[in-house]
């Protein structure tokens, strides 16, 4: 499995998506946690929350909600020092030559040179010398993953093949299926003027695709439903279509985009990128997609099992406005603090 792929499975790809002027910021103001002789700096934190605050309070969040959300960037930031430690233990630091290679299959993923690659996030902010940084950590957490997490999991194909039957027994024969992206604002709370707020928000993003932008780019800054794939839900069969949405898919055109569209849990926009005609696929044209799909839940489940772990066997103290958003936590690292 690709190291990209396990980087999403376990819950680390948003950490590398940071501006350099980020990366670089070292400033003591504030200790968010202490994870054995390490420490989770308040403006670490910020750096990942500071746009995502933005947007959800012009969406109505209050106080509490952005504690929250605050709150659970520093447990994936926790995560990550617990893993930087696993790393250095077991010597899976990355080597330059590693680097090197994944930096080119970047490239060649995005159809550059690694010249033009290094141009273009070096024009983005980030010196180049920080990019091979981000890289080689990403390299040994996936080598992590793989030692500590993938070897605990496997899918017999009698599994693949029961997902199969109950997937598609009933599955319908004919009719139309929609390949979908769907930008979602949730509401944050059931007061009208806040549910105004959100769907305001949504004709904003709406405004852009209409004037050119890419549905994908817009829904990736602005949708809760798959922003890392550009709102893309996949192909939807037109009977499993919800109430609210089926009217509104079947009039839309292939390439469409629909208006706004108001739902009890938020505002939406909908479109069409490809309609077919539906036809049941075979046990071999599904088996991978259905194999992939069990692997990863179970890598879920795997992964959690194995981070309960290392948080047991490690001293955690959540600090200031962070620790009685932690409380309710289970119990972790028992020892008395490193010193």
């Amino acid at each position: 499995m690709q190291l990209r792929t396990w980087l999403v499975l376990c819950g680390l790809a948003f950490l590398a998506a940071v501006p350099a002027a980020a990366v670089e910021s070292e400033e003591i103001d504030g200790v968010a946690a202490q994870v054995g002789n390490e420490i989770v700096l308040v403006s670490e934190v910020t750096q990942y929350t500071e746009p995502v605050e933005r947007q959800i309070r012009e969406a109505g969040a209050g106080d509490e909600d952005v504690l929250r959300m605050k709150s659970e960037v520093l447990e994936r930031l926790i995560e990550r020092k617990l893993i930087d430690q696993v790393v250095r233990k077991a010597e899976l630091e990355a080597t330059d030559a590693e680097v090197d290679q994944t930096i080119e299959a970047i490239a060649k993923e995005n159809g550059l040179s690694v010249e033009k690659l290094q141009q273009t996030v070096e024009a983005s902010g980030m010196p180049i010398a920080v990019y091979r940084e981000k890289i080689r950590g990403e390299i040994q957490h996936a080598k992590v993953m793989n030692g500590m997490v993938r070897a605990r999991v496997s899918v017999d194909e009698s599994e693949v093949k029961r997902l199969y039957e109950k997937r598609f027994s009933n599955a319908p024969e004919g009719g139309a299926e929609y390949h979908l992206r769907h930008i979602l604002l949730p509401f944050i709370s059931a007061k009208p003027e806040q549910k105004a707020v959100v769907c305001k928000k949504a004709e904003q993003a709406l405004a852009r695709v209409k004037s050119g932008e890419s549905f994908e780019r817009v829904a990736a800054e602005f949708s809760a439903v798959n922003p890392e794939r550009g709102g893309d839900v996949g192909w939807v069969h037109e009977r499993m279509l919800v109430e609210w949405m089926a009217p509104v898919v079947r009039g839309l055109a292939q390439g469409q985009t629909s208006p706004v569209i108001e739902s009890a849990f938020g505002c939406n926009v909908l479109q069409v990128v490809e309609k077919r005609e539906f036809r049941k696929k075979s046990y071999e044209e599904a088996k991978g997609q259905l194999f992939e799909e069990l692997y990863r839940e179970r890598m879920d489940v795997e992964y959690s099992r194995w981070m309960d772990k290392l948080r047991s066997q490690a001293y955690i103290e959540r600090k200031g406005m962070f620790a009685k958003a932690g409380a309710s936590r289970p119990p972790v690292g028992s020892g008395p603090a490193p010193k």
